[in-house]
């Protein structure tokens, strides 16, 4: 690590914390060259893998989407955003334990519904009606019957 003050090579760690839950360490350095003391945070890069849409189409996990529908199947519902954020740290990290460089959408629609169902069944349903296209009533009567039992598709 490069010194901030003087640009010197040489820089020796004087302590180190883990913060952020364990996420990050937090480093406190010292200029081995100018004695001054400075502050480094250290995080893991964990690389999502890349989506596979139906049509074939590749591109990058965007968490943006996948809070965007979170939110929209939970619309009027009563669970809190950190709920929310809760699952979308619980998909991410089943999506980069598959250790797999891509995923197929599905397999991402699929954690997001086994995530509402935990969270709220009415937003799972809403979810479900649209990402397993529904066609009529018959279907969202099977649905819910698959919920009320305790199995789904």
């Amino acid at each position: 690590m490069h010194c901030p003050f003087c640009g010197a090579v040489d820089t020796k760690v004087i302590d180190s914390r883990l913060v952020s839950a364990g996420n990050h360490v937090r480093r406190r350095r010292e200029c081995i060259t100018c004695e001054e003391r400075f502050t480094t945070y250290e995080s893991a890069e964990l690389v999502m893998p890349r989506i596979i849409k139906q049509d074939g189409i590749r591109e990058p996990f965007n968490e943006d989407k996948l809070l965007a529908g979170l939110t929209k199947a939970l619309e009027k519902r009563p669970v809190g955003i950190e709920k929310i954020e809760e699952a979308i740290v619980r998909i991410k990290a089943n999506l980069r334990s598959t250790g797999e460089r891509e995923i197929q959408s599905r397999d991402v629609g699929e954690q997001v519904m086994k995530e509402l169902r935990d969270l709220d069944e009415v937003a799972f349903v809403r979810f479900a009606s649209v990402y397993r296209s529904f066609k009529d009533l018959n279907e969202f009567r099977e649905e819910i019957d698959r919920l009320s039992k305790g199995t789904s598709k």
